[in-house]
This record gives structure tokens, C-alpha cells and sequence, in this order.
């Protein structure tokens, strides 16, 4: 799964320039963010062109009868995108792209397990692979916009620490998962299908501190001393 990840980039214009953000949405350096936050995703406007918008992290699909079922999916796994019905709809028409500068995995048995921060090496900013959705409250005139971040098979590097890994988007098929490009269902899995190479990662521990999602701080993805 991918339960925490970071877009704590020392240059918030890099991100605006990178993923087409207007200057409406603010771009908060963020060293944990958690399921339940509203972070940065990137989406399509009606007339289907690329847009910034603060998104909250956990899937809520239109006929759930509470938001909180968004707690519950925020990931998704390549295996079933396609035809689960939580999120096959949102697969088809609306995905999404999840910047990110890093996220974190931990590897271990249960009650000692420790955080690892992973990313790119080549990818100081980088994209999952994503989806959204809109959720109207049945009674009220409150609508909440979601967001889940695929899943698959892990590489050889995240192997040794998880058994799953976030999808991580090659930037030349950015376009495509947009929808900006034609594609077909069979396109958009084959997209999605093989992890990030291992070769252009890389892993190393950090503070348990990270455990706790009221720290957001540099401090977090400093590598950590001993284990």
C-alpha cells in the first residue's frame, strides 16, 4: 500500500511550472502527508485540460452513503481498478496524477516495524498515478472532491521492504492518463502494469517519528542514524 508520502520540494514554483498549477491554489511544502488530507492532485477541466486542485486523500465514490468510506480507499490496486466497482467508473473517466517528492514504506515484523523513505533518483518531483472522484451529501449542499493513489507489484528494491509499492507515472505518459491523448482501457493498464525500475531508486531509513502524522517537518526524511 502507500499510506504517507511527501511533496516537500524546496521550490513550490517548480511544482506550479511542472504540473500546470494556477497560482489560485497554494503549494504548502508537506514531509507527511496522511490519508484525510487535502493535498495537491492534478485533474482535467471540462473542456479536458490539465488542472491543480486540492484534493482530499481517500476515494469516496458517488453512491457511498458517508464520506468516511474514503478512509477506507486510498489506494487502489492495478489488479482491480478496471472492474471494482468503487472505483472502475473513476478509472474510466476520471484520473489523475498525485505529485509527490518522495513517499515513505515500512519494512518489518509486526510491533517493530521501521520507515523507510523511497523516491526516484532522476525525479526530485515526480507523479502517482491516481483517481478522483466527486461525493455529494444526500441532504445537504456539501460536496467533497477524493482522491486514491494505484497500487501494484513492487520492484526488486521495494520487494525488501513491501510487498506493494504506489504506481509512478513515466512524465511522457502524463498526457494519456489525463485522457488529453485517446487511449484504450487495455492502453491504460499496460501504463500501470510494471513497477518503477529499482535501478532508478532509492531507500534508506528514517525517525519513527514519521509514525505520527501530526510531524511535518524537514527532520523526517533526514536518514536516520541507527535502526
Amino acid at each position: 500500500m502507500c499510506g504517507r508520502y511527501t511533496l516537500a520540494t524546496p521550490n513550490p514554483a517548480a511544482v506550479r511550472e511542472r504540473f500546470a498549477v494556477g497560482d489560485s491554489i497554494e503549494i504548502a511544502r508537506r514531509y507527511n502527508v496522511a490519508p484525510g488530507d487535502d493535498v495537491l492532485a492534478v485533474t482535467t477541466s471540462r473542456e479536458g485540460q490539465p488542472r491543480g486542485e486540492l484534493l482530499r486523500w481517500g476515494l469516496v465514490p458517488s453512491w457511498a452513503d458517508s464520506p468516511q468510506t474514503g478512509l477506507k480507499m486510498i489506494n487502489a490496486r492495478v489488479e482491480t481498478v478496471a472492474t471494482k466497482p468503487a472505483f472502475r467508473e473513476a478509472f474510466k473517466a476520471r484520473r489523475s496524477l498525485v505529485p509527490a517528492a518522495g513517499f515513505y514504506e515500512w519494512k518489518g515484523a509486526k510491533g517493530s516495524k521501521h520507515p523507510y523513505s523511497i523516491a526516484p533518483r532522476d525525479a526530485p518531483l515526480f507523479a502517482f498515478a491516481g483517481l478522483w472522484e466527486i461525493w455529494k451529501h444526500p441532504t445537504e449542499d456539501d460536496w467533497v472532491r477524493t482522491f486514491t493513489i494505484i497500487t501494484g507489484k513492487p520492484n526488486s528494491l521495494m520487494a525488501d521492504i513491501h510487498n506493494r509499492m504506489p504506481v509512478i507515472l513515466d512524465e511522457m505518459l502524463w498526457p494519456a492518463w489525463l485522457g488529453e491523448v485517446e487511449t484504450t482501457p487495455a492502453e491504460l493498464e499496460k501504463m500501470i502494469a510494471e513497477p518503477y525500475p529499482s535501478q532508478l531508486m532509492t531507500a534508506y531509513p528514517v525517525s519513527t517519528r514519521v509514525n505520527n502524522v501530526r510531524n511535518d517537518d524537514a527532520s523526517l526524511i533526514e536518514p536516520a542514524h541507527t535502526l
